[in-house]
């Protein structure tokens, strides 16, 4: 957030990626028990992509348009994977060996739908517009696969950012979005933020409703590769 000469408040690029990195740390923290925290240097990048060992992508529209990409080392979906469902009174012989399991891509998509909500809430909040986004979706990819997400963005501006678990273990947040600035008219009192135990509270609810899923196959990548029209 920047004032121009006149005063007038400016939010740009930099204000909407600290808002998203606070939803993620935000959720992250609560769903783990644990500290979750990112760097304080950002990266200029020329694109996002899908890394290894596991991550996922969503778009947005409305108020701007934007993608975002995180990638998790399997060390840091494993860690979160397993505090969030200890957390929860699972005990440690019910969880699934390897990230590379569908109940660990099951409950990292639960945990990046509730960064998500959180993020879009803030936007709301923070900026006064709405974005709307597609379901994350968690993909297991292996180590010769690296996939380029586009999104259709007039002037893009791309960031990536680091973030650390409560055990040190990686995971990168990366950001683009079209060049934008949003200016303040007038001061208003941002809404009231919805309360993260709250959100954790209900995504356990829905994930011990869940029906237990049977692999399918490759019908993640197939979604995948249809949703960016291969």
């Amino acid at each position: 957030m920047t004032d121009t000469p006149d005063n007038t408040i400016v939010y740009g690029t930099k204000d909407v990626l600290i808002s998203l990195c606070n939803s993620v740390t935000r959720v992250l923290s609560v769903a783990t028990q644990g500290t979750v925290r990112y760097s304080g240097m950002v990266q200029r990048i020329g694109k996002t992509c899908l890394k290894p060992d596991i991550g996922c992508f969503v778009l947005f529209n409305g108020g701007f348009s934007g993608l975002v990409v995180i990638n998790f080392s399997a060390a840091a979906a494993m860690e979160i994977y397993q505090s969030y469902l200890l957390s929860m009174g699972m005990s440690e012989s019910d969880l699934a060996p390897a990230y590379t399991s569908d109940e660990v891509a099951n409950v990292m998509g639960e945990l990046m739908n509730q960064v998500v909500g959180d993020f879009t809430s803030a936007i709301q909040r923070e900026l006064q517009t709405r974005i709307t986004q597609n379901q994350p979706k968690m993909l297991v990819l292996n180590q010769q696969v690296v996939l380029s997400v586009d999104a259709n963005l007039d002037q893009p501006e791309a960031r990536r950012v680091t973030f650390y678990t409560a055990r040190n273990n990686i995971f990168y947040l990366e950001l683009a979005i079209d060049r934008t600035q949003f200016i303040k008219l007038y001061d208003f009192e941002p809404q009231e933020a919805p309360d993260p135990d709250s959100l954790m509270t209900q995504a356990a609810s829905q994930h011990q409703a869940a029906a237990p899923q049977t692999g399918n196959g490759g019908s993640d990548m197939d979604d995948l590769l249809r949703s960016l029209g291969m």
